[in-house]
């Protein structure tokens, strides 16, 4: 899992051309605001997460094997990587037509996270906290969306990060049934009906799914949608029922 990996070394790090967000071009945010129906907002997402990125330019392998040889340099590219987002974000936060932001960053698999809860606690999560705060703090509501395995960063996420809702539920992981009995009261959650069942599914299981998800998220803290990005093999029947259980429960 190192395809593509560009730092291994102080030299790379120092020799990477890091990018600069003041120096994005973020006139696709007016542009959208100025054809956007009233009342509606608009959600930014990042161009990729901390943790994300940090394997991109190092590689899966050789973070593991770099957290103990060169553990400065690993932190060195985990601040580079942060800082970079949260400057993102906190640009992003401040268009008016901004309501919130996605902060999306897959942090595991089906069983467990990509490091160690100790490691992402050291490396990952302090920047999530920023950046969730550079969000916040600007009045916008901060939406994570990270795919895998959770149960052990639960405090983590709703606690220290402050995220006001996370995305991305798998039923291979804990069905969004389940999930929102146990989250509801702590952050909101979004999603949750499971793109492969949406894939495998007749349309009216997809839609009486959905409905009866509507009818137990009946305190709140609750959108529906997909449990994760709908891709192009997605029937269009099973996302467009999905889509009339939304419309008619509204």
């Amino acid at each position: 899992m190192n395809q593509g990996a560009v730092i291994s070394s102080y030299e790379d790090y120092e020799r990477y051309p890091w990018p600069d967000p003041s120096s994005y071009d973020y006139s696709l945010l007016d542009y959208l605001a100025s054809r956007k129906p009233e009342g509606m907002g608009l959600i930014p997402y990042g161009p990729g997460g901390v943790l994300e990125n940090v394997i991109a330019l190092v590689g899966y392998d050789n973070l593991c094997l770099l957290m103990w040889d060169e553990p400065d340099l690993v932190q060195a590219v985990f601040d580079k990587v942060g800082s970079i987002l949260t400057k993102y974000y906190e640009i992003c936060a401040e268009h008016p037509a901004v309501i919130a932001c996605i902060s999306n960053d897959d942090w595991g698999f089906n069983t467990q996270t990509m490091l160690s809860v100790e490691q992402m606690r050291k490396y990952v999560f302090p920047w999530h906290i920023k950046i969730a705060n550079a969000i916040k703090s600007r009045g916008k509501f901060a939406i994570l969306h990270s795919c895998g395995y959770y149960g052990e960063i639960i405090d983590d996420m709703v606690l220290d990060m402050k995220y006001d809702a996370r995305h991305s539920f798998e039923d291979n992981i804990i069905p969004i049934e389940k999930a929102y009995p146990q989250m509801n009261k702590r952050m909101a959650l979004l999603g949750g009906i499971d793109v492969d069942f949406i894939c495998r599914s007749r349309p009216e299981d997809v839609y009486n799914r959905a409905c009866r998800m509507l009818e137990l998220a009946d305190q709140g803290g609750y959108a529906l949608g997909s449990g994760n990005s709908i891709p192009y093999y997605v029937p269009a029947e099973g996302y467009l029922a999905m889509i009339a259980a939304a419309l008619v429960n509204r």
